[in-house]
Order: structure tokens, then C-alpha cells, then sequence
């Protein structure tokens, strides 16, 4: 078939395909009773209203209102006042659940945490640090994987983290557990707050992945039987410091 022919052919489809659609849309119009709309509506407010976009809580309450949201899902929130206290945490951690394998996101905020010489016996990669390591492999296999958030949200109680090629997405996805550092000055009152920094954003400097993690992975697909843990970690710690 020529390239002629065939844009004749594409053509003639979609000629067919929006006689079908506009039938269907009349038809519907006809039962209803009314005429058929063929102009979209107005739609003068873009976004929440004015008093949603204005609506905030102290730090205080931001504590308060995330760790009551998160561990409501199944997760876990522990408040910390330094980074030297999320080493203990950790290196705790680690040990209580009998960790053989840590990866971590290949950040600065980590590797001042040394952890590779407080685990001892422990096996810690870094993410992406070697091209030639197969990473999705290594993280389906982590015991704990470690991350740091780039935002939070104390109203649905989420953390955000941003992917990139130091901050691979399976870190927090694939391993059993999850460990997500939270700074207090990235937690925020409203999703909005998060998502308005992205709508600013040129999107060339958007990153490939945006992830939301509200506690620990939960299905009840099958049968409404909710099982743990299916499709991510199955435990998920928050340490708010600061």
C-alpha cells in the first residue's frame, strides 16, 4: 500500500469514526430530551478555592496530623531531633530485623550517615553507583531500602519522593521495608503545596517519576481479602527530624 493510498485509508477511518461519535453523542442528546451541547461550559475557577490554598497548620500540627494519617495506614512514624539519631534508628533497625541487605538512594544526606562502617556484617549498596550492577534486581532482593523525602503531606498523610538517576525509583518500591527520612522543613500542610511546585516547573526539569507513599503497599483485589506488602514494602518507617 503507497503512503498515498494509505493516508487516504487513515482518513476515510476517521471521517467513519467521528460520523459513529457524533450519532452516538445525538442520540443521547435525543433521550435526554434536550439539545445537544456542542460548546464546552465555562469554567471560571481553575484549581481550589481560595480558602483551601490559604489553609495551613503550625509545625506543631503538621507533626501531629502525618503521624496520625500515616501509621492509620499501617505505617510507622518516629520523630527524631538529628541525623546522628537516624543513624541509631537505622543501625537499630537493621539489626532487630536481621538485615542482610541495605540499598540506599546515592545522595549526600546518606553518605554522611556512614552506615556502611555502623552496620558491620550488612551488605549497603548504593543506588546506580555501579552501570553495570543490575539495580532492579539488587532492590527486589534488599531487606531495607532507605530514602530521602522530597516533600511530605501531613493532611493525606503521603511522602513524596522524586526519582533521578541518584534516587532510582525501586529503592522505595521493591525492597520489604522502607526507611524515608523526612526533614521537617519538607513537611507540608497540603498535596497542593507539592503539586503547585510542579505545575511551576518547566517541563523539561520535571523528573521521570513522581511517587506518592501513604504507609505500607495494601491490595484487596482478590476476594476483598487485604493483604500486605503485595506490590512494595510491607513495612514503612517515617522519620520526621528536625
Amino acid at each position: 500500500m503507497s503512503d498515498d493510498t494509505y493516508k487516504e485509508w487513515l482518513d476515510r477511518m476517521e471521517q467513519s469514526s467521528r460520523k459513529k461519535q457524533q450519532a452516538f453523542m445525538d442520540d443521547i442528546a435525543h433521550r435526554l430530551q434536550r439539545p445537544r451541547t456542542t460548546t464546552a461550559p465555562a469554567h471560571p475557577y481553575r484549581g481550589a478555592p481560595s480558602y483551601w490554598q490559604e489553609f495551613s497548620w503550625s509545625p506543631e500540627e503538621r507533626i501531629n496530623r502525618f503521624t496520625s494519617n500515616f501509621e492509620s495506614a499501617g505505617g510507622h512514624v518516629v520523630c527524631l531531633e538529628d541525623m546522628a539519631g537516624v543513624k541509631a534508628f537505622i543501625t537499630e533497625k537493621v539489626q532487630e530485623m536481621q538485615a542482610r541487605y541495605i540499598l540506599r538512594q546515592n545522595v549526600s544526606e546518606l553518605a554522611e550517615l556512614e552506615l556502611e562502617e555502623a552496620l558491620g556484617d550488612s551488605h549497603i549498596s548504593v543506588w546506580n553507583t555501579d552501570p553495570g550492577e543490575a539495580w532492579k534486581a539488587r532492590a527486589a532482593e534488599a531487606d531495607i531500602g532507605i530514602v530521602v523525602a522530597d516533600y511530605a503531606v501531613a493532611y493525606t498523610g503521603s511522602i513524596t519522593v522524586l526519582s533521578s538517576p541518584e534516587k532510582g525509583r525501586s529503592v522505595s518500591l521493591l525492597p520489604t521495608a522502607c526507611i524515608a527520612i523526612i526533614p521537617l522543613d519538607r513537611l507540608r500542610t497540603r498535596l497542593g503545596e507539592v503539586l503547585d511546585e510542579f505545575d511551576e516547573a518547566d517541563q523539561s526539569s520535571l523528573p521521570a517519576g513522581i511517587h506518592f507513599i501513604s504507609g505500607p503497599s495494601r491490595s484487596a483485589d482478590i476476594e476483598n481479602d487485604l493483604t500486605i506488602g503485595v506490590h512494595g514494602p510491607g513495612i514503612v518507617f517515617a522519620l520526621l527530624v528536625g
